[in-house]
């Protein structure tokens, strides 16, 4: 390299790192139209000085950049999603300044680096709302798209059906650090935060109450009637005739048989089988009635009939 005074730095070294310091502004400060892209992703916004500084350099691309807020030792990393900012400013958004613990205008230095690129990556969900995505490896995958790099001890923000979910990123691999631009990254997921799995037992008190009902239902057996409403309009027939009185509408009885109880001292490995349930034909009668009715034949059909052909005189 030729030195010569005063115009050495228009030959930079080969591999020499950006370094800068901005002051850092939320997205929502950004001068023009509300930039709502930005908050999805993990990338900032840089001034074009940094852009004219990148490119005498030699760095690695796609570019990432390290964070640091020297204030309360947080470090962090994003990628570059433009270089519009004005000058000495930079525009991040909002979840990477609550993790970085920034205020609108505090210093944060800047730094370009260079990263391994993922293999794998742990998230835990701050919310047990994360469970009602069908997919969330899906969603997951998509918002990733807008990230240039993760950061173990991050929290990072996701958008889903105008909902913001944010998740935890517990572990990275190679590194603490990695790029996820095209890789193909291997992603688990860790028990939202309050997550508490359903017990299957019951208080020692609730049990035997229940099971002594079940019996009970179980031995009575009994049929419950229920009334069906089939139409409450009135009909008019096509001939003009008024309906007769056998023609009116009678209410629908419906029987419906009670729900059964859950056998509360159930052993796994043992099946029980219920002998004392009565057929569904028995149990609208009565024990007395099915007993003195046992020797006589049923009434089939109480009506009267009438025959078709008028009998000659």
């Amino acid at each position: 390299m030729f030195h010569f005074s005063g115009f050495n730095m228009m030959f930079p070294d080969g591999g020499r790192s950006f370094q800068a310091a901005y002051k850092c502004f939320s997205v929502s400060m950004l001068p023009g139209n509300e930039r709502s892209d930005v908050e999805k992703g993990g990338k900032i916004i840089m001034p074009p000085s940094a852009l004219d500084t990148l490119t005498r350099l030699n760095v690695e691309y796609p570019m990432l950049f390290k964070l640091t807020n020297k204030k309360k030792t947080r470090t962090s990393h994003a990628g570059v999603l433009e270089f519009v900012a004005d000058e000495g400013k930079c525009y991040l958004p909002y979840w990477m300044m609550d993790n970085l613990l920034l205020e609108e205008g505090d210093i944060l230095n800047i730094e370009s680096v260079s990263l391994p690129v993922a293999t794998f990556s742990k998230f835990q969900p701050h919310s047990t709302d994360f469970l009602d995505i069908t997919n969330p490896k899906a969603v997951l995958e998509n918002a990733l798209r807008n990230f240039a790099c993760l950061t173990k001890g991050d929290v990072i923000a996701i958008k889903y059906n105008k909902k913001v979910y944010e998740l935890c990123v517990l572990e990275t691999r190679p590194g603490n650090a990695v790029t996820i631009i095209e890789c193909d990254m291997n992603v688990e997921f860790e028990a939202p935060v309050g997550y508490k799995e359903h017990s299957d037992q019951q208080p020692a008190s609730q049990p035997g109450g229940q099971a002594a009902g079940s019996n009970e239902t179980a031995d009575g057996g009994t049929v419950l009637e229920e009334v069906v409403e089939t139409f409450k309009g009135s009909g008019v027939r096509l001939d003009g005739k008024k309906k007769k009185d056998s023609q009116m509408e009678t209410p629908v009885l419906k029987k419906v048989l009670p729900r059964g109880v859950p056998d509360y001292d159930f052993q796994f490995g043992v099946i029980r089988f219920d002998r004392s349930i009565k057929p569904i034909c028995d149990r609208t009668q009565d024990d007395g009635e099915t007993t003195g009715e046992a020797g006589s034949d049923a009434d089939s059909f109480h009506g009267t009939g009438f025959s078709m052909k008028k009998t000659r005189k």
